[in-house]
């Protein structure tokens, strides 16, 4: 198949790169300005990335419902699963901010007060302050598209963003992707000011419950780590790639919405594993395996597992009501399986466990403006690493990103088409996919995704993790990206999209790689090193960063913001 040349470039002042929660909110702060923005996504905005088929927890602080002062509601944050690895000025940012936020997407039509009020539930302890905003988020991601539109931004369906393009001084200037609008797939050049990367989370980089299945994942399996890898290929520092992430909830029916869940975490005779709640609520549900992260495992390993949700003492109002939060969430599909096959969860418990490890907020670090340590690119969202809060960080950040951004391009002149459409990368990037095309037998890109899995399990994993392991998982990921680009094919868009996917999630395993090598210590459940036993207090408070400068690495520990 013969790749499509487009020749002239789209011109833009903002290109946002991924049309999820973060990039449409960017897309809407940007187009509010005046300023010409571009969305890019490669699938449609309407419902993709992480947020696309709804969300039902908006982290939110609001004063006169609080009752207490920003400080108090970023210490009470801390101590929720929103609180760890981040900056604590991001996270003050973020909070700050918050409202604002919930009464931008009131006004857009997402219901931020199904019950008529402000209403928090879960991801808390019992007596402290609920900081989740329970809202209806199935319809987020078409309302969030219309209101893009309706202030004047572009988008652009079914298109790849591969790299990033800079200057000779190292500004960002574009971005080259692959358009699959159409059957043959079209080379397409962007001309912009200012990139924003908003392109979610980093999966498929570990294998999933089941291996065979590479989509059963929690999250848009799409988000293949794209963001990261043309951030860390463009100098941007990356931060706290080192810690990979985990979820857990509904084990092989791998779906978020652990909060939404309205039940007790029991062994398998129904008794309670935690100590903080005895009677499950919809205000509380069962906060243990926020408190106690590796509870599922641990208790797999000593024999006293598995771990299981009891919902058999939870009220029927407070059932329906829990039913009615998975149309929220997103997940409708496990409403349908408990119909389907008659469930009662009122009878029966639902075996629970950990998912795959991932890189959910762990990616590219940003300032309080959302700018990288690249000129001319901000990102926003669960693919940047020092700012938590989910689907609040990717609305907040988002915001932001899209503000500053806008800012940042109306202080350039206008650039020069030519320094675009004859960059160097362009011919670069021509050769390197249309060789992916030409193959007319070679491997398929699911060998080369399950190939880097099982190196990233074995040599990179959470369980056990060496210098020596290392050693050896860095030289079979050069074997790895060497083999791919010289056998991997793509008889199709669709699967030339795959192929630069997994790609980049090599060159995103490069650095995990990297940065796990060099945290010679023990931290958390993670990152446990069998050379290095203890937890170094020297690291205590301080993030691990990695960026390219030239053709060398840089690694590098610096304080957390406070």
């Amino acid at each position: 198949m013969k790749l499509k040349i487009e020749k002239q470039s789209i011109k833009t002042d903002v290109l946002i790169v991924g049309g999820g929660i973060a990039g449409m909110q960017a897309a809407i702060a940007s187009a509010e300005t005046g300023t010409d923005v571009l969305v890019v996504e490669k699938a449609d905005t309407r419902r993709s990335g992480c947020g696309g088929m709804g969300n039902d927890h908006f982290l939110c602080y609001i004063p006169e419902v609080h009752q207490e002062t920003l400080e108090e509601a970023v210490q009470g944050v801390l101590k929720t699963m929103e609180g760890p690895w981040q900056d604590l000025k991001m996270l003050r940012i973020l909070l700050s901010r918050s409202f604002e936020m919930v009464k931008k997407w009131e006004s857009y039509g997402i219901n931020m007060r199904p019950t008529g009020d402000w209403n928090f539930e879960g991801h808390t302890l019992p007596g402290k302050v609920r900081h989740h905003l329970k809202y209806a988020g199935f319809n987020q991601k078409p309302l969030l598209t219309k209101q893009a539109l309706k202030v004047g931004a572009k988008i652009m369906n079914k298109t790849v963003i591969h790299n990033l393009l800079q200057d000779e001084a190292g500004n960002v200037i574009g971005a080259v992707g692959v358009s699959l609008e159409d059957q043959e797939p079209t080379l397409v050049t962007f001309e912009a000011k200012a990139v924003i990367i908003t392109t979610g989370n980093s999966l498929r980089l570990y294998p999933g419950f089941n291996p065979a299945y590479l989509f059963n994942t929690d999250d848009c399996p799409a988000n293949a780590g794209a963001g990261l890898a043309m951030a860390y290929r463009a100098g941007a520092k990356l931060v706290n790639i080192d810690i990979p992430y985990l979820h857990d909830g509904p084990k092989f029916f791998v779906r978020s919405g652990k909060a939404t869940w309205i039940g007790l975490l029991s062994d398998i005779d129904g008794n309670n594993i935690g100590p903080f709640v005895d009677v499950p609520t919809r205000e509380l549900g069962d906060p243990t395996a926020e408190i106690w992260t590796g509870v599922f495992q641990e208790k797999l390993e000593n024999g006293t597992g598995p771990i299981y949700m009891n919902c058999t003492r939870t009220s029927e109002a407070d059932l329906q009501h829990m039913r009615e939060s998975f149309i929220s969430e997103g997940d409708t599909s496990i409403n349908e399986y408990l119909d389907q096959y008659g469930i009662d969860l009122r009878k029966s418990m639902v075996e629970f466990g950990t998912y795959e490890c991932s890189l959910a907020q762990r990616g590219i670090e940003i300032d309080e403006r959302a700018q990288t340590s690249v000129p001319g690119l901000f990102a926003a969202g669960i693919c940047t690493g020092n700012a938590k809060g989910n689907i609040t960080n990717a609305a907040v950040f988002g915001q932001i990103a899209g503000e500053a951004a806008s800012a940042y391009a109306r202080t350039l002149n206008e650039q020069n088409n030519n320094l675009v459409e004859q960059h160097p990368l362009i011919a670069q990037e021509i050769s390197y996919v249309q060789q992916f095309l030409d193959r007319e037998c070679g491997a398929h890109w699911k060998e080369a995704n399950t190939a880097l899995q099982q190196i990233m399990k074995d040599y990179a994993g959470v369980k056990i993790r060496s210098g020596n392991l290392f050693r050896a998982g860095k030289k079979y990921l050069q074997d790895l990206k060497r083999y791919a680009e010289k056998q991997l094919m793509a008889s199709n868009g669709h699967e030339l999209m795959r192929v630069l996917e997994v790609m980049d999630l090599i060159d995103v395993a490069e650095a995990v790689m990297l940065c796990s090598e060099n945290r010679k210590e023990t931290r958390g459940e993670c990152h446990v090193r069998s050379d290095y036993t203890f937890t170094n207090p020297l690291l205590d408070d301080k993030f691990q960063t990695i960026c390219k400068v030239g053709d060398h690495v840089q690694l590098e520990f610096r304080d957390m913001e406070k």
